[in-house]
């Protein structure tokens, strides 16, 4: 009897999985989910966990075993789309960022997008002029510590939070002004709307970056944003493309393509390489997330692509969710109590700590704690007035990103980077939003180089541990080998058409066979259908049969027989 109750509450464990969501303020939620349940299952538990109800707007984000990244799909099963082992580490995160934050219902909504957004201008995803982010880090200091208070407050008390990737002292000067002379009084709410208010007018808002590269070979970064489609280079927006004007979205292989439709008729086809297969997969997925939730009207509109043509396996993709029009209706409806909203000022973040726990990484020097945050930026000072200075790092760009690191080693010490004037780049991202193949492996690898230490934050970003001495030659070996074989464009173009030219062949086999299949049928079975009967009865079939198909079959037994008489004979 024991055995069997031993037994049935293992059976039962086995069934059931423990998940860890990780949610925009560091905290963690966890739960147990079955086996065969579904995201939207977990997703519904989530924001019940929130008291969410504008709950369109976000999604579950997580990180297969080969570093790609990928928003939970709520119709499947949780268990088979990690391809992980439980226990299972996903993020909350906002997957679709509203038009217009400021006319969110519900304040807990706003705050949630608040803290998003906090998050992209920490992790340099959200573009801005110096004085654009002095404003904005000032309205995040009065949101978490309130009104300027001497007492409280001593000289230098903007340093201790981080807001940015980098930034000097001059603009530390500037966000302290701010906050004492122009918030005063704006509760924590008013300064998160202000916040959004601001945010929105930027153009790199609800930039989710795809790194990638042009035909030629210009490293780029792909988003998708509630107004368009843009491609950013270096510091620039070099194209943004409305969602009216987006007429199909498709990749083969590594290869994206952005069909679109322009005034006059005219048409253009935008192509850019992403780092592997899985990762242009993901772009794939999230374009036609994103173009079904801000262009269509009702999500009864929404229909399933495909991506596959005669000659290239493709994919079908169906978004699942309502649309943004159906989601202001719906929140324009709601009618209760405001809930209770607990801020993640009086909790530590790895974010944007707060400064009631005292100095970031106090036991290091002002200038040497930001270099510590900086320094894998470091050799990319070089290329900031080239054309295309954002380098994606991945190992598929190491080639481009590992010299530059080792080269500017000499003068690291020296200088400090700051913000420039006018914009700085998401390429000085800390983790930047998109993990492609062995991302992490090659920040471990250049801070070994550079001879810096991971900081406590990245630390415990980081999923794996720190390699030994060992593994990191043997790293950089596999990366070096990377970088040698990684093959250009016009390379991948030729290996695409060698295999099209296969395809072909072995579709026109496929058809020859079937039709081979198809006149045995016809000339030698006796099944009597009537599609088949009309045939037979044709005169051209009948003179095919007697004066060609029959002679071949007497032609192929001969020599079949002959065959098989000398082999018995040897």
């Amino acid at each position: 009897m024991l055995s069997r109750l031993m037994s049935g509450s293992s059976r039962s464990l086995e069934r059931e999985y423990s998940c860890t969501v990780r949610l925009l303020d560091d905290s963690e939620y966890t739960c147990t989910i079955q086996r065969d349940a579904k995201g939207q299952y977990l997703f519904d538990l989530l924001c019940h966990h929130l008291n969410l109800l504008e709950k369109d707007y976000f999604g579950i984000r997580f990180v297969d075993p080969d570093k790609q990244r990928h928003w939970l799909e709520f119709t499947k099963s949780v268990g088979k789309q990690l391809r992980s082992q439980p226990p299972f580490t996903m993020c909350f995160r906002v997957k679709f960022y509203p038009a217009d934050p400021a006319a969110l219902k519900e304040e807990i909504t706003r705050y949630l997008v608040f803290l998003q957004i906090k998050r992209d201008l920490y992790h340099g995803r959200l573009l801005c002029k110096t004085s654009d982010a002095a404003l904005l880090a000032a309205y995040i200091l009065q949101a978490e510590i309130g009104d300027y208070d001497p007492g409280k407050h001593p000289e230098g008390y903007s340093s201790k939070f981080q807001f940015f990737p980098k930034h000097s002292e001059k603009l530390e000067r500037k966000i302290a002004e701010i906050h004492k002379t122009e918030l005063s009084g704006q509760t924590p709410a008013t300064s998160e709307l202000n916040f959004l208010r601001k945010a929105q007018t930027l153009e790199t808002y609800g930039v989710d970056p795809h790194p990638c590269k042009d035909v030629s070979g210009n490293a780029a970064f792909l988003a998708f944003t509630p107004f368009g489609f843009v491609v950013l280079q270096g510091n620039k927006r070099v194209h943004f493309i409305k969602w009216n004007e987006v007429t199909k979205l498709k990749f083969e292989g590594k290869t994206f393509y952005l069909y679109v439709s322009q005034k006059e008729e005219k048409k253009i086809i935008l192509t850019y390489f992403a780092p592997t297969p899985e990762a242009c997969k993901h772009l794939w997925k999230c374009g036609i997330e994103n173009q079904a939730f801000y262009k269509l009207e009702k999500s009864s509109q929404v229909r399933t692509v495909s991506s596959s043509n005669l000659f290239f396996k493709g994919s079908r993709f169906r978004y699942s969710g309502r649309v943004a029009k159906e989601v202001m209706e719906s929140s324009a409806k709601i009618k209760r109590e405001p809930p209770e909203i607990h801020r993640a000022g009086m909790v530590p973040s790895r974010s944007c700590p707060s400064i009631t726990h005292g100095p970031r990484l106090s036991s290091v020097p002002r200038t040497r704690r930001r270099a510590v945050h900086i320094s894998i930026m470091e050799g990319l000072e070089s290329l900031r007035d080239s054309a295309h200075s954002t380098p994606v790092r991945t190992s598929s760009h190491g080639d481009t990103f590992l010299p530059h690191v080792r080269s500017s080693r000499a003068d690291s010490n020296e200088r400090v980077a700051v913000i420039a004037d006018e914009a700085y780049s998401p390429a000085d991202s800390v983790l930047p939003t998109p993990v492609a193949e062995h991302s992490l492996e090659l920040m471990l690898l250049s801070r070994q180089i550079n001879g810096a230490t991971c900081s406590i934050e990245e630390e415990k970003e980081c999923e794996t541990s720190t390699p030994t001495a060992a593994e990191m030659e043997a790293l950089g070996g596999e990366l070096r080998a990377l970088c040698q074989g990684h093959g250009r464009p016009e390379e991948e173009q030729v290996n695409k058409f060698v295999l099209s030219v296969l395809r072909l062949l072995l579709v026109t086999m496929g058809l020859l066979f079937v039709l081979l299949l198809l006149l045995i049928i016809l000339t030698e079975s006796d099944l009597d259908i009537a599609f088949f009967r009309d045939i037979r009865q044709t005169p051209e079939f009948e003179q095919f049969h007697y004066q060609y198909f029959c002679p071949l079959r007497r032609w192929f037994a001969c020599k079949i027989r002959s065959v098989v008489s000398l082999l018995t004979d040897t």
